[in-house]
């Protein structure tokens, strides 16, 4: 009986992190609701006052792309004399020789061509490097598998008019969404990031985090702060701490896009998820502390505090899963009353409230259409039941991130693909080793496939909706992680 206590008290901790999350969500759903947008024209290009600006373009083997980013960022409407173009390139591959063969077919346009033969720091490096030959008072930075608007730059730097403003982030959206069910379920979990997320903290002037691209910043408040670090993987969100706990002002326009790629495969995802949720658990460490210790109002640090936690969710959910097992036999054999399971349905509230962070963010970039809730209808528990498939694969990055592993920054591949299903087999940075997680997520569905049987088959079905969305979800990541891996491996 202490044994089956025990699991129920994991149980009970692990929803209440997670419940602890969706009220933070809840929160900023509510400030979504307040946030005002901007009334700013575009500046003129003719305008005599605009500052001097600096796009860095980091690159690292992107042949499939960088000649799309190059000529996108060729036309980008500033005044040439007031305009420098940085493409700061690690390249080991051919990516160097179509670099300059692109730049070629703009003379008019001043591109800086800066090439590290030693990749220290990784991105953050190259950022940091092409920072002390940058003649810019702004930085705007584009990673390579976006394309920015050619108005982005005089829709942005008439914020920087306010001496305090010190980044300005724009809202990604998706150039390749309709590709595949994942870049879908991808497009459906940014854009809540991107809309309540950072309009609800932006709104109560909660900090916000740079997204690493889709940016620019006033290149004193880089330095300021202590410039580009590379002891996270995440430099953007650790900058970004860095700044705001300086005094910083950081501002979000969600009106102004920035589109980019989606990774098509789940080895491709996995790698991207693995960094953001590792660097994320590195900046809890790094930052969460000197947070709780500044004169900051109570709101800015609680959400800080689930801001800088969130990738701790993998964890939480990874737990409930496992746990549930043991809960669940338990309530079969009767060791625990069923009046137990009972109250523990006010922990549905959570998930209440992480469904209507998702429908208002989603449905609102669709104006609420009935089409949209239609497929909101199936997107929701298929996206929920995918993420919880995933929570073994980021639980593990998290735990590296929180007890300070360290591993190198693993960038994520970019295809450029809009159509052709086939066409990622053939790139030539996609990963060919099958990690053993991806081993354990099979046995993961096996087993929750089992006891949803086991549930069917003895009439026990309080945990039924939760352990089949467990079944579907580590089934899809198992098997498009072992396509993904496995069929390149095979060509």
């Amino acid at each position: 009986m202490v044994i089956t206590y025990f699991f129920l008290a994991v149980y009970v901790v692990a929803m209440l992190f997670v419940l602890f999350y969706s009220m933070a969500q809840a929160h900023l759903l509510v400030y979504f609701f307040k946030f005002k947008t901007w009334k700013k024209d575009p500046l003129s290009v003719n305008d005599p006052l605009l500052p001097t600006v600096t796009v860095q373009l980091p690159v690292y083997n992107e042949k499939y792309v960088v000649a799309r980013l190059i000529s996108a960022a060729a036309k980008l409407k500033y005044p040439a004399d007031k305009l420098e173009i940085q493409v700061l390139d690690d390249s080991t591959d051919e990516t160097a020789a179509l670099i300059h063969e692109q730049i070629c077919r703009y003379p008019s346009v001043n591109f800086r061509y800066i090439h590290r033969q030693d990749r220290t720091g990784f991105k953050a490096g190259a950022l940091r490097e092409g920072l002390t030959q940058a003649s810019g008072e702004l930085i705007a930075i584009f990673d390579a598998d976006f394309v920015p608007d050619p108005d982005f730059l005089l829709r942005t730097v008439g914020h920087f008019r306010n001496e305090k403003t010190g980044m300005v982030q724009t809202r990604w959206t998706h150039l390749n969404e309709h590709y595949s069910l994942l870049t879908r379920l991808q497009a459906f979990a940014l854009d809540a990031h991107f809309m309540v997320e950072q309009m609800g903290r932006n709104r109560q002037q909660a900090f916000i985090n740079f997204n690493g691209t889709g940016g620019i910043w006033r290149k004193s408040c880089i330095i300021d702060a202590g410039n580009w670090q590379d002891d996270t993987l995440t430099e953007d969100l650790d900058l970004s701490y860095r700044a705001q706990q300086r005094g910083w002002k950081f501002i979000y326009r969600p009106d102004i896009e920035s589109p980019a790629e989606l990774p098509p495969v789940m080895s491709a995802i996995k790698s991207q998820q693995f960094r953001w949720t590792k660097g994320g658990a590195e900046c809890g460490v790094k930052h969460l502390r000197d947070v709780w210790r500044q004169k900051l109002p109570l709101g800015v640090k609680f959400h800080a505090t689930a801001h800088l936690l969130n990738a701790v969710i993998f964890i939480a959910v990874l737990t409930v899963s496992l746990s549930s097992i043991p809960v669940w036999w338990a309530f079969y054999k009767g060791w625990i009353p069923h009046a137990y399971f009972q109250a523990a349905s006010v922990f549905l509230v959570g998930f209440v409230v992480i469904a209507s962070v998702y429908f208002v963010a989603n449905l609102s970039l669709l104006r609420y259409s009935w089409q949209g809730v239609l497929r909101f209808l199936w997107e929701l528990p298929l996206f929920l039941s995918v993420s919880m498939g995933l929570a073994l694969h980021n639980a593990q990055a998290v735990w590296e991130g929180l007890t300070g592993k360290k591993s190198p920054f693993v960038r994520t591949p970019k295809y450029n693909l809009s159509t052709n299903r086939a066409g990622w087999k053939d790139n030539v940075y996609h990963a060919v080793q099958v990690p053993a997680t991806t081993y354990l997520e099979a046995v993961f569905a096996l087993v929750f496939l089992a006891i949803v049987g086991l549930s069917v088959y003895t009439s026990t079905y309080e945990m039924l909706l939760f352990h089949s969305m467990l079944a579907l979800g580590y089934g899809l990541v198992s098997i498009t992680s072992f396509r993904s891996y496995r069929l390149k491996s095979a060509t």
